[in-house]
C-alpha cells in the first residue's frame, strides 16, 4: 500500500496530489521531485506505480518479491538500490534485519519497505526540515536513506560487542551451553556482514558517477567512511568469534580428555579390586576344598554302623587319617601349582 506520496519543489512540499499519476504530473510541471513511499505492496498495487514511473520489470519483480541481498543496479536513468537495515533487540539478544528498496530516477524516488525498519517517515520529516538538502533532488533522498541505515548499524555493533564479551566470560567459566550461543552469534554476524559489506561498493559506484554533483559526493563519502568502519568491525567480530570457538573447542577437548583419563583410572581401580577379590575367592575356595576332603572321610567313618568295612580293623583309624592327610596334600599341591594358594 502507498504510505505517503508528495512532490517537493525547491525543497518544500508542494500540493496534495491524490494519485500516483498526479504526483508524477505535478513533479514534471513544477520541475520538482516526486517521492512515493510504499509498505509491502502487492503485485497489483505496485503495478500502477511501476507504470507511472517507468520502472524496469526486473527491479519491479525484485521489489515486490523481496528477500533480496544488498545491491545497487542501474536501469537507464534510474538507480535501483536494495538496503538491509538492522536492529538489535536487547531483551532477546538477537539482530533483526529488514529490507528497503529504493528507485531513484531523474525527478522521482520510490521507496518500498518490507519491514518495520527503517522508519522512512522519519527520514522524510528530517529532510523536510532541511529544504537545502531536499532541493538537491533524488540523490539527496537516496543519500539520506543510506545514511539512516548506516547510522542504525551502530547500536547493532554495540550489541554484538556486548554479546561477544559475555561469551568470552562464559567460555572460561565452563558454561556447557556456550557452544550453541557461539554458533548463533556467528550466524548473526555473518548475516550482518552480508548486509553491510556490499554498501561500500554501492557507495563507491555512486561517488564515481559523473552525473552526481560534487557536494553530494562529499555527503556520500561521509556515509562511505561510516560504512567501511562498520564493515571492518563486523569482519573483526567474525574473526574474533572464530578464535573464541577454537578456544572453546580446545577447552572442551581438554575437559573431555581429563574426564576420560579419570574414567580410565576409575575403571583400572575397579578392575584391580575385582582381581584382588577373585584372588581371595580362589584362596577361600582352595582351602574350603582342602578342608572338605578330611571332613568327608571323617563324616563317613563317624557314622559307627555295625557293618562297615574296616570298622573293626586294627589299622582302620590310621588309614582314615592317612586318607585325610593324603587328600588334603594332593589338593594343596594342585592349588599351589595353579597359584590359587
Amino acid at each position: 500500500m502507498i504510505v505517503d506520496q508528495a512532490v517537493y519543489c525547491d525543497g518544500l512540499r508542494h500540493g496534495r496530489p491524490a494519485t500516483c499519476a498526479d504526483v508524477r504530473a505535478l513533479a514534471r510541471d513544477r520541475g520538482g521531485t516526486a517521492w512515493v513511499g510504499l509498505h509491502r505492496p502487492s503485485e497489483a498495487e505496485f503495478a500502477e506505480v511501476a507504470e507511472v514511473f517507468g520502472l524496469h520489470e526486473l527491479a519491479v519483480r525484485a521489489a515486490v518479491t523481496g528477500h533480496q541481498r544488498a545491491k545497487l543496479q542501474r536501469f537507464g536513468d534510474t538507480w535501483f538500490c536494495v538496503l538491509r537495515p538492522a536492529r538489535y533487540h536487547d531483551d532477546l539478544e538477537v539482530v533483526e534485519f529488514g529490507e528497503l528498496h529504493v528507485f531513484a530516477g531523474p525527478d522521482f524516488v520510490v521507496t518500498v519497505r518490507h519491514a518495520g525498519m527503517p522508519k522512512v517517515a522519519r527520514v522524510r520529516r528530517s529532510l523536510e526540515d532541511r529544504p537545502d538538502l531536499l532541493q538537491r533532488g533524488p540523490v539527496a533522498i537516496l543519500h539520506a536513506l543510506m545514511d539512516r541505515v548506516v547510522e542504525d548499524y551502530a547500536p547493532v555493533v554495540v550489541g554484538l560487542q556486548t554479546d561477544i564479551d559475555e561469551i568470552e566470560d562464559e567460555v572460561f567459566s565452563g558454561n556447557p551451553d556456550v557452544s550453541r550461543r557461539i554458533y548463533e552469534l556467528i550466524r548473526e554476524t555473518v548475516a550482518f556482514q552480508r548486509a553491510t559489506l556490499p554498501l561500500t561498493g554501492m557507495l563507491e559506484r555512486l561517488i564515481a558517477d559523473d552525473r552526481i554533483e560534487l557536494d553530494e559526493r562529499r555527503y556520500l563519502r561521509d556515509v562511505l567512511d561510516h560504512a567501511r568502519g562498520v564493515s571492518e568491525q563486523t569482519n573483526a567480530f567474525r574473526q574474533l568469534l572464530q578464535s573464541i570457538l577454537d578456544v572453546n573447542l580446545t577447552i572442551e577437548t581438554k575437559a573431555l580428555s581429563e574426564a576420560s583419563v579419570a574414567q580410565n583410572e576409575e575403571t583400572k581401580r575397579l578392575a584391580e579390586i575385582s582381581i584382588a577379590q577373585n584372588e581371595e575367592v580362589k584362596k577361600i575356595s582352595a582351602w574350603a576344598a582342602i578342608l572338605f576332603a578330611p571332613t568327608f572321610v571323617g563324616t563317613i567313618y563317624g557314622m559307627n554302623f555295625e557293618h562297615m568295612p574296616e570298622l573293626s580293623w586294627k589299622f582302620g583309624y590310621p588309614m582314615a587319617i592317612a586318607m585325610m592327610l593324603a587328600t588334603g596334600a594332593v589338593l594343596f599341591a594342585i592349588f599351589r601349582r595353579r597359584t590359587w594358594i
